[in-house]
């Protein structure tokens, strides 16, 4: 197949690039920059010498409606709701790994990202790609909204609480921390090296865009979910991400059992490992690979539960979680092209 990725110049690009270029079913990687067109691509990634003699092409719809089976949008928000709806009726399949195409109420994204949303119709054509959670509608799909890093980790995380209501679901709060590579590409005051290292910091406070993407999704499998408490910290390491979810029992159940219950409930999913009792993952052990790894503990003195998800953000979180989707949409086996090991150390 021949694939394009708009914003090849961007850290989930060149992850993008790092699993098609490599993939079993993929033919040709063309590569689209809207600020770096006709530059070499080594010359943005010079790791990539020797290994690619692509050269960055200019944004042209009407190229990439004749030469590309399937399109990933690698860009920041505002930019996908402009260029989405011209692909719209054509051969041409979408995975949109910013958020514009993620929140189904309009009204709701325009609050949260400050812009305006796209046209609804492609809303309504788009299935959210959670395969964990969606992976039947992924199969017959033409558009693809990407999770977020941030709802990745914890939507697999709370996702068999909530459905088998185990939990009261007004109970939930989400301590979420992530490297410095989710702040994208561009320098900014907040990712200088300065300002990072040695620090942790909260930023956006109870107004993080991915809270109604979470909610969004946790609502699908119980509309019972009413809203979550959500915290986001900044934290000085390259990539990972760690949820550290709480919330309460409806009844007495033990960690063993809650265990059993994650297991059954993942047990068709190739990316989520489930830890034993006691073991609790780290984002080290997930490092540039596509597994979520989830541990859990009841605590028996308050009857509250405590899980925790990890993720690389740039991979199940972005980019290996979009060449999944690929995998699933185009009837492939799951794992092609991103059944990668963690690196470690």
């Amino acid at each position: 197949m021949k694939v394009g990725i708009v914003g090849a110049t961007g850290y989930g690009g060149v992850e993008l690039y790092r699993l098609l270029s490599n993939h079993p079913h993929v033919e040709e990687c063309i590569l689209y920059s809207s600020s770096d067109m006709d530059v070499s691509y080594t010359h943005v990634y010079p790791q990539l010498n020797t290994l690619s003699e692509h050269v960055l092409k200019d944004i042209d719809i009407e190229e990439m409606k004749a030469n590309l089976d399937v399109l990933f949008l690698a860009t920041p928000p505002g930019v996908s709701s402009k260029l989405s709806p011209s692909f719209m009726g054509t051969n041409v399949k979408l995975i949109d790994l910013s958020g514009d195409l993620r929140l189904r109420n309009k009204a709701s994204y325009e609050q949260w990202y400050k812009r305006p949303a796209v046209n609804g119709d492609i809303l309504e054509q788009t299935v959210y790609g959670l395969s964990e959670l969606n992976k039947e509608s992924i199969k017959h799909a033409k558009i693809i909204a990407n999770p977020g890093c941030f709802p990745t980790a914890t939507i697999l995380g709370l996702a068999p609480l909530v459905e088998k209501q185990f939990i009261q679901v007004d109970s939930i709060i989400v301590d979420a921390k992530t490297g410095v590579s989710g702040a994208g590409r561009n320098a900014s005051q907040a990712t200088h090296f300065s300002e990072v290292n040695e620090n942790i910091k909260i930023y956006k406070v109870h107004e993080h865009q991915h809270i109604p993407e979470i909610e969004q999704a946790l609502q699908q499998v119980n509309p019972e979910v009413p809203y979550i408490t959500f915290h986001t910290h900044l934290i000085p390491m390259t990539r990972g991400i760690m949820a550290t979810i709480n919330a309460s029992l409806k009844d007495t159940l033990s960690t063993e059992q809650l265990i059993n219950e994650y297991r059954q409930y993942y047990q068709d999913s190739s990316f989520v490992r489930v830890r034993s009792q006691g073991e609790f993952p780290s984002t080290k052990e997930v490092y540039a690979s596509n597994f979520c790894d989830i541990g859990l503990s009841v605590d028996t003195r308050t009857n509250r539960v405590t899980i925790v998800a990890v993720i690389d953000n740039l991979m199940k979180g972005a980019a290996g979680q979009a060449v999944q989707n690929f995998n699933i949409m185009n009837g492939f086996d799951e794992t092609s092209g991103i059944k990668l090991a963690p690196i470690y150390p």
